[in-house]
């Protein structure tokens, strides 16, 4: 397993190795002696799997009391991943990285993307439809349960939107903006 740094310090790429031939390929996708040796939890609380059809734009989520850090596969389809830091004493408070992930990259690699407890996550689907599997370090926690908005200005995240009308939840349409929101 290789873990790679991002712009946003404590984001990592995650890109499991794969053992194939002709009959095709294996890998680990989680192991916890692994993940721990690269310094990455080694438990997790909880596994989630969204289907979204293409232009579904899901997010900014986040938790207070319980925050979940969470590492985010792309099954099948293709998604912009977004990770948003809500860390008031990091340096890169209110700063986000954008990260584009398939069932495997462009050199053929899996690929996850592991988010930290203290960020906000959202993605929008770019193909026809995604599966997106993401394991959790806590269980669901709905009183804690908050959303900023994805178009939040002061944010300024450029979502690759080209031709879609992005597809928001009721609830992630009213979502707080950065300045209003209640922060971990």
């Amino acid at each position: 397993m290789q873990v790679s740094d991002t712009e946003l310090p404590d984001v990592k790429l995650v890109y499991p190795t794969r053992h194939g031939d002709a009959r095709g390929w294996f890998a680990e996708t989680f192991n916890a002696i692994s993940f721990r040796a690269a310094g990455l939890p080694d438990s997790f609380a909880q596994d989630n799997q969204s289907f979204s059809a293409r232009g579904v734009l899901r997010g900014l989520h986040y938790q207070l009391g319980e925050p979940q850090g969470k590492l985010v596969r792309v099954l099948s389809g293709h998604i912009w991943d977004v990770a948003v830091d809500l860390r008031k004493t990091s340096p890169h408070f209110g700063m986000w990285a954008g990260f584009d992930l398939r069932p495997r990259n462009s050199d053929g690699e899996l690929e996850m993307l592991w988010i930290p407890e203290g960020f906000a996550h959202g993605f929008v689907v770019l193909s026809e439809t995604a599966d997106v599997l993401y394991k959790t370090t806590r269980g669901y926690y709905p009183q804690g349960e908050r959303c900023i908005r994805w178009d939040d200005p002061a944010l300024a995240i450029r979502w690759p939107l080209e031709g879609i009308t992005p597809a928001v939840s009721a609830k992630d349409a009213v979502g707080s903006s950065l300045a209003e929101a209640e922060l971990p």
